[in-house]
C-alpha cells in the first residue's frame, strides 16, 4: 500500500492521543471548569448502560472527534464544540445509528452488500468488514463505471452500498444514486446528507475510530442474521 496519509486523518488521530490523562493523574475538575473527558462522559450518563461498548471505549478511539467544520445536515448529531474548534459528535446517536444500519444490512444477502473506502485509514477495516459479513469491498480509487457500466471488467451489481466518507467516496455514492440503490454512510461533522439513506455520525478519518465503527457494524449485522459474532476489535485495526 502506498503512503497516502490524509492530513485530516492524521489530525483527528492526533487529537485522540492528546486527550486528557486518566482520572487519577488529571487535575481535579471544578463544577465551573469540567475536563474534556468529564464533558463527554456526562453526555451519555443516562444511556451508558445501553451502549454497544463502554463509553470510555468510544471516547478512547476518538469516534466522537469531529472536524472544525460543521454542516447544517450534521448539526443534530453534534453535542458541542471544543475550545480548539473541533466539533464533538454525540456518541449515543452513533451507537443508535450503528444498530439501525445493521438492521438494514441484515435484510440483504451478504454478497449483495458493497462497502467502499478510498481513505487510507478506512481501507483495512472496510475490507475486514466485508470479509466478516460476506460482503464485497472496493477500496482505494473507485473506478468510474463500477456500478453503471456492464462492459467494465470490474462491474458490480450490489443491492446496498456502505461508504466510509461521502466526500472521499463521492464517485461510489453518485453511481449508487444512478442505479437506485440505498446508501449507508459514515458521516463526520463536515459531511452533507444529500443522497444518503442512513447516516452513521462518526469521526470518519481516524484510524482507531473507523476500526471501532466497522467492527461494531460487522458484529451487529452478524447478530441480526442470527449468527454469533466472534471477531475482536483488534481484527479490524491496522497497525502502523
Amino acid at each position: 500500500m502506498t503512503d497516502e496519509t490524509d492530513p485530516e486523518e492524521t489530525t483527528q488521530d492526533a487529537v485522540v492521543e492528546e486527550l486528557p490523562p486518566e482520572e487519577d493523574s488529571a487535575p481535579e475538575a471544578t463544577a465551573e471548569e469540567p475536563t474534556e473527558d468529564a464533558v463527554e462522559t456526562d453526555m451519555v450518563a443516562d444511556d451508558a448502560a445501553d451502549l454497544l461498548i463502554p463509553v470510555e471505549d468510544y471516547l478512547s478511539s476518538g469516534v466522537h472527534i469531529g472536524t472544525q467544520q460543521k454542516t447544517s445536515d450534521m448539526e443534530r448529531f453534534i453535542h458541542r464544540v471544543r475550545d480548539d474548534g473541533l466539533y464533538v459528535l454525540d456518541i449515543t446517536q452513533t451507537d443508535e445509528r450503528i444498530r439501525l444500519a445493521a438492521d438494514f444490512l441484515s435484510r440483504y444477502p451478504p454478497e449483495q452488500v458493497l462497502v467502499a473506502a478510498s481513505r487510507q485509514y478506512g481501507r483495512y477495516p472496510a475490507e475486514r468488514f466485508a470479509e466478516v459479513v460476506g460482503a464485497q469491498a472496493v477500496t482505494g480509487r473507485f473506478i468510474p463505471g463500477t456500478l453503471t457500466n456492464p462492459k467494465y471488467a470490474g462491474y458490480l451489481e450490489p443491492d446496498v452500498l456502505v461508504v466510509t466518507d461521502p466526500i472521499a467516496d463521492s464517485q461510489a455514492v453518485t453511481e449508487a444514486i444512478t442505479v437506485g440503490i440505498p446508501v449507508i454512510a459514515m458521516c463526520d461533522s463536515n459531511n452533507n446528507h444529500e443522497n444518503i439513506d442512513i447516516v452513521i455520525p462518526t469521526n470518519n478519518k481516524g484510524r482507531k475510530a473507523l476500526a471501532v465503527v466497522y467492527w461494531l457494524l460487522a458484529n451487529e449485522t452478524i447478530d441480526r442474521r442470527g449468527g454469533q459474532p466472534t471477531h475482536a476489535l483488534e481484527d479490524f485495526e491496522l497497525g502502523i
